[in-house]
């Protein structure tokens, strides 16, 4: 069998891949990894063959050639009316989001990111699928590019989903009041974008396309948004990139240990809301006189804006979470994938701050398996967060709720474990093809 992923050109994104791609090359089957020009050393680096698809400028480049020096925003702050209805889980009754607010998420986040990230590379990327004709494309959830090149071909085409699935949720809402309304009848950005690429190669459009046929999802069951139909259930397995064991890790910690990290947040060309250096100093002059041992990942052009770093902190430019994660009695994040599916791999309790655009939802996980807290940037003090901090330490009752979400974590089946499923159901869907 012959497997393309397909990713953006970011780490957090491919990371989240790797894990299966190794377990499919040991299975025997041949796996690419197809994304941008400035992600193949990125791809190459994890052990994995690339392909370089779309041209040589990078994305922060066309980002500020579209948007403007003035405004390098990549992820626009998500406006507080969505938070009620954006995030609602376990509600079989919701009624979905109001037209306005899909209005807003359609034009402001999904269809410039779906121009931005996919349009320069959806001409090679079909390129390479018909010279290399893949079995199955397994896609970034917000590389919609794969889709496309996966239909064009016949191949099989799945979603892997390794947070919440907000863009699903988005789109059965919208569809949903465009059936309730009439006038709404043709506005329809993303199947505009769809048919008209769909229609270069060929083929017309469907809703799977949008779908993808399945998803591959590493949530567990209980704490997935609007799920696709036909969901696959597979385990999260860190994974964070080439890393080397830093020697301050030989020893066990001489008090409890507390990791801090922002993710793609903290990246200097990526305006994204999330916790600022005043913010931080904040903290740490808060949590300065704690019996713990704080390790904070920064770029070293955040810790120079600091004004004084505790006798009880660390700062690091980077250190893999899946070597200090299971050293930890705490972890401090923004809220993003690796970081709180590390944390749930580990039985670690979180706090989550929170900057990613599903942040909020996961706000709900913690809460229900009292797995940990989380703190809007609305809420956000020092005090406030070495109080919540605190109660991380010293109450085993998150500890065990960790642990709880922990288990649910490794009740899925492990990457070598679920091959063969994805095996089965490549094969049914691409004698569909070939019989249609």
């Amino acid at each position: 069998m012959r497997v393309l992923f397909v990713t953006g050109p970011w780490n957090s994104h491919l990371y989240q891949m790797v894990p299966l791609a190794w377990a499919l090359q040991s299975a025997g089957h041949e796996v690419r990894v197809a994304s941008e020009p400035e992600f193949v050393d990125s791809i190459t680096k994890a052990g994995l063959t690339a392909v370089s698809v779309g041209p040589d400028e990078t994305l922060q480049e066309r980002l500020l050639r579209v948007r403007g020096e003035s405004a390098p925003t990549m992820a626009p702050e998500v406006p507080p009316f969505l938070t009620d209805t954006l995030y609602e889980m376990g509600n079989e009754q919701r009624d979905g989001l109001p037209w306005e607010e899909i209005a807003w998420l359609l034009d402001t986040v999904v269809v410039p990111g779906m121009w931005l990230v996919n349009d320069e590379m959806v001409d090679d990327l079909v390129t390479f699928c018909r010279s290399w004709e893949p079995d199955l494309v397994l896609c970034d959830v917000i590389v919609h590019a794969g889709a496309v090149a996966a239909d064009a071909v016949g191949a099989a085409h799945a979603r892997m989903v390794c947070w919440l699935d907000l863009f699903l949720r988005i789109r059965r809402d919208f569809l949903r009041a465009q059936e309730e309304n009439p006038a709404l009848k043709g506005q329809d950005l993303v199947r505009d974008w769809y048919e008209g690429w769909a229609k270069k190669f060929g083929r017309e459009f469907s809703e799977e396309l949008v779908t993808g046929q399945f998803a591959v999802n590493v949530m567990p069951e209980r704490w997935r948004l609007d799920p696709h139909e036909r969901t696959l259930s597979m385990r999260y397995i860190p994974y964070n990139g080439r890393s080397v064991v830093p020697t301050w890790l030989y020893e066990a910690p001489r008090a409890p240990r507390v990791v801090m990290t922002f993710g793609i947040s903290k990246v200097p060309w990526i305006d994204m809301p999330g916790m600022s250096s005043d913010h931080l100093q904040d903290v740490l002059d808060s949590v300065a006189d704690l019996d713990i041992e704080l390790i904070i990942t920064l770029p070293p052009a955040e810790r120079d804006r600091l004004r004084s770093i505790p006798d009880n902190t660390r700062i690091v430019e980077f250190v893999p979470l899946n070597v200090v994660l299971p050293t930890c009695s705490a972890v401090i994040h923004h809220g993003g994938a690796g970081c709180f599916n590390g944390a749930m791999a580990h039985g670690v309790p979180q706090l989550i701050i929170e900057s990613s655009v599903d942040a909020v939802a996961k706000r709900v996980v913690l809460g229900e398996t009292g797995a940990g807290l989380s703190l809007s940037l609305s809420e956000l003090t020092g005090p406030l967060t070495r109080e919540y901090l605190t109660r991380l330490i010293e109450d085993d009752g998150f500890r065990e709720g960790a642990k709880r979400l922990q288990k649910e974590g490794l009740d899925q089946p492990t990457p070598n474990e679920f091959v063969a499923e994805l095996e089965r159901v490549t094969a049914e869907y691409r004698s569909r093809r070939a019989e249609s």
